[in-house]
């Protein structure tokens, strides 16, 4: 599984750890001859760094981007483009301690368990480090979002809410409230003092939304934004429009009813059957506190004898400012991706890199099938074996092509190259097998 990679139409393979040397990203379907946005890549990195404002992580990393490839004389060559960010002031030595233990809210203990190994050097992979991909990669989308607005701000962070909301108003934790910001500030102060963390809630409403974009089932454009916002570490939930409250309103008040002129109401936050209804797509997500803290808290250590231990390094207070730039590249992707769809179906008049860039994620999704096919060929080989089972079964085989052959006829295509093909197919099974 290709649990690394976001790839649809605009696809990215990110690598690299917390304390590794670099973290990084492969992008491979950028269209030639775009302006390589550098400066606004490198402007939401700075967003998102560890080592800015008085509630991020002490840890002090520039995050300057470098561009491996696909770049020449500042346009894109249509060739993949590999981004990194080198690791500069990791200090993997004050995180010996943690060498043997399962940190309490850290993805340790379910990495130890799935892998049978984990970097205890800041979560390695499960670092909230790696977003810096996620940040880069979209910067280079922008192109296709263009005209599409993305707000993103905290609605609550701790105890505090949002009473008298101001838009205008700027800070350092995007708080958009005068009222009890100074407030905010002292409660979060006291939180620091005392070696704590703590989380919130964030808003995302995105204005100027086309409607149609999103497609019905398994592709609904909410369920790919909760996904792609879930992926983020700190998150553990999301509703959209009214969410939650839906639960207890009856239909016709929970229903967005119509009239000549469009939407009367937005309760479900501009979609409806997973496809923008072109009102303001609304949302939130809930943020949890700073995993590790310097307060003393008890563990278990690989060989489950109970500990207890301090984290003793340099954590975010409140992971909320940072995590912002964060959500939105996620947001740009998705949409990106059904923007791209959209632009497909809808017939529009298309270039042939745009004919180019389909086929390619159709191959891309062919070969990542044939791959999981192999792997699971050769597990019925081995299962075979040890159950002393035949390994060539020439009626399941006439099954398979006469259900082959009528498939081909219902997407017209040549009956006789879909068996070629599928022959091939498991001709290479039965040697792994």
């Amino acid at each position: 599984m290709k649990s690394n990679s976001y790839d649809k139409f605009y696809g990215i393979t990110t690598f690299g750890e917390s304390h590794g040397k670099v973290i990084g990203v492969v992008i491979e379907d950028v269209k030639p001859g775009i302006k390589f946005p550098l400066n606004k890549i490198q402007d939401a990195l700075h967003k998102r760094r560890p080592g800015k404002g008085e509630y991020s992580s002490a840890r002090s990393e520039e995050d300057e981007i470098q561009v491996l490839s696909g770049m020449l004389d500042g346009v894109t060559t249509g060739m993949p483009i590999c981004l990194v960010v080198y690791n500069k002031d990791a200090e993997s030595k004050d995180y010996e301690h943690l060498k043997d233990l399962f940190r309490p809210g850290h993805a340790d203990y379910s990495y130890f368990k799935k892998f049978k190994i984990y970097d205890h050097r800041g979560g390695g992979r499960a670092s909230g480090r790696e977003t810096i991909s996620r940040v880069a990669a979209a910067g280079l989308v922008e192109d296709i979002t263009d005209g599409i607005n993305i707000n993103i701000y905290p609605v609550k962070i701790g105890k505090f809410e949002i009473s008298e909301f101001d838009a205008s108003i700027q800070n350092e934790l995007s708080w958009h409230d005068r009222s009890n910001y100074n407030d905010l500030i002292e409660y979060l102060d006291k939180i620091k003092e005392e070696e704590n963390s703590i989380g919130g809630i964030v808003e995302v409403r995105i204005t100027s939304i086309p409607a149609g974009l999103g497609d019905p089932v398994f592709e609904k454009l909410d369920a790919n934004l909760a996904k792609a916002i879930l992926s983020i570490g700190a998150v553990k939930g999301i509703e959209f429009g009214d969410g939650f409250k839906l639960a207890a309103l009856t239909g016709s008040k929970a229903n967005d009813q119509m009239n000549k002129n469009g939407f009367i109401s937005n309760h479900h936050g501009g979609i409806l059957g997973g496809i923008s209804t072109g009102n303001d797509l609304i949302f939130r997500f809930a943020v949890k506190p700073t995993s590790s803290i310097n307060k003393l808290q008890k563990t278990v250590t690989i060989n489950n004898e109970e500990i207890e231990f301090s984290s003793q390094g340099r954590h975010d207070t409140c992971i909320i400012p940072r995590i912002i730039p964060v959500a939105e590249a996620m947001i740009k992707l998705v949409l990106a991706d059904a923007l791209s769809y959209q632009k497909l179906i809808a017939n529009e008049t298309l270039q042939l890199s745009d004919y180019r860039e389909a086929i390619d994620k159709i191959d891309e999704d062919i070969l990542t099938a044939l791959g999981r096919r192999q792997k699971i060929s050769e597990q019925i080989g081995k299962f075979k074996q040890e159950n002393n089972l035949q390994i060539e079964n020439k009626d399941r085989e006439k099954e398979l092509f006469s259900q082959l052959e009528q498939k081909a006829k219902l997407w017209n295509i040549d009956g006789f190259v879909v068996l070629k093909i599928w022959q091939i197919i498991i001709s290479e099974s039965k040697n792994k097998q």
